[in-house]
C-alpha cells in the first residue's frame, strides 16, 4: 500500500476527481426519476450473484448471471428515456453546475400577480416550474408557446373557455415553454377525496421531477403549490413570492457564483481583483 502512494501524480488525483464528479452528477440526477429504482434492484441482483458465487450456489448463481447477461440489453430499453434526457442535458450545459442565468425574481413576480388574479376571479390553473429535471417526456401532447413569462400571457392561457385552459403550463427559466398539458395524476393513496384532479396532477410532476407546481382552485380559487410530492394549500400571495424565492433564487444564485468562479479560474484571471 505505502509502495502505491508515491506513484499517484496530481494528474491522476485530476482524474479521479473529474470521474467521481461525473458519476455524483449522473446519481444526482437518476434519484430524481424513477430510474434510480431499478438502479438498487441492478446492484440488488449484482450482489446476489458475487454471495451466491462466495457459497457455491451453483444454480443460483447460474440464473443470476444469466438474468444479468440479459438485463444489458434491458437496462438500454429501461433507462432509454433517462439516458436521452442525459444526453440531451449535457449538450445544452444544463447538469445543474451550469445552468443558464435568468431572473428568477421577474418570473416569480409575474406568476404571483397572475396566481394573485386568478384567485380572485376564481379562474383554475397549474402552473409547472421546471428545475433541473426537464419534463418534455410529459408535456410532447402540450401546444408550443415559447413566450416570456407574464401576468397577462398566463391569465390569457388560463380564462374559461380557451382551448388550452384546462391544462398545465411549463415554465423553463423565464420562458413559457408549453401550454395545454396533461400531467401524470399522483397514486398516492392517501389523499382525501376533495383533492381534485388539478392538485392531483400537480403533486404527480413533482413526484416525478423535482419541478414546482402552483395550483389555483376554480372552485375555490384557493392559492396552492406543490413540491416533492407535497402540498401546501390556502397559501396568500406575499407567501407564495416567500416560499418560490427561497426554493429557486437561492439556488440559482449559487449557481450563477460558482459558474462564475469556474469561469474565472479557468481563464487564469484575478478572483481577488474586484474585491478591493
Amino acid at each position: 500500500m505505502l509502495n502505491v502512494l508515491p506513484q499517484i501524480t496530481i494528474r491522476d488525483l485530476i482524474d479521479i476527481g473529474i470521474v467521481s464528479f461525473l458519476i455524483y452528477r449522473v446519481l444526482i440526477y437518476l434519484s430524481k426519476t424513477r430510474a434510480i429504482q431499478i438502479l438498487f434492484g441492478i446492484m440488488t441482483i449484482v450482489m446476489l450473484s458475487v454471495l451466491a458465487k462466495l457459497l457455491d450456489l451453483y444454480t443460483l448463481s447460474f440464473l443470476l448471471n444469466n438474468v444479468l447477461t440479459i438485463g444489458i440489453f434491458a437496462i438500454i430499453v429501461i433507462f432509454q428515456p433517462e439516458i436521452r434526457k442525459l444526453l440531451a442535458r449535457l449538450g445544452e450545459g444544463q447538469m445543474g453546475l451550469f445552468a443558464q442565468r435568468y431572473e428568477a425574481e421577474k418570473v416569480i413576480d409575474e406568476i404571483v400577480r397572475a396566481s394573485a388574479t386568478m384567485s380572485q376571479d376564481k379562474i383554475g390553473a397549474l402552473i409547472v416550474i421546471e428545475r433541473d429535471v426537464k419534463t418534455d417526456s410529459y408535456a410532447e401532447a402540450g401546444t408550443e408557446i415559447d413566450g416570456e413569462v407574464s401576468k397577462e400571457l398566463l391569465i390569457t392561457i388560463f380564462w374559461p373557455g380557451t382551448p388550452l385552459h384546462d391544462g398545465a403550463v411549463i415554465v423553463r427559466e423565464d420562458r413559457i415553454k408549453k401550454a395545454g398539458v396533461f400531467l401524470p395524476l399522483t397514486l398516492n393513496t392517501k389523499l382525501p377525496q376533495v383533492v381534485g384532479t388539478r392538485h392531483r396532477a400537480a403533486i404527480g410532476i413533482t413526484e416525478e421531477t423535482d419541478a414546482i407546481a402552483v395550483i389555483v382552485s376554480e372552485e375555490t380559487g384557493n392559492i396552492s403549490i406543490a413540491y416533492h410530492g407535497k402540498l401546501i394549500k390556502n397559501l396568500e400571495p406575499q407567501r407564495l413570492k416567500r416560499i418560490l424565492k427561497s426554493l429557486l433564487v437561492k439556488e440559482i444564485e449559487t449557481k450563477n457564483a460558482i459558474k462564475e468562479l469556474i469561469t474565472t479560474f479557468l481563464k487564469g484571471e484575478n478572483v481577488e481583483k474586484d474585491s478591493r
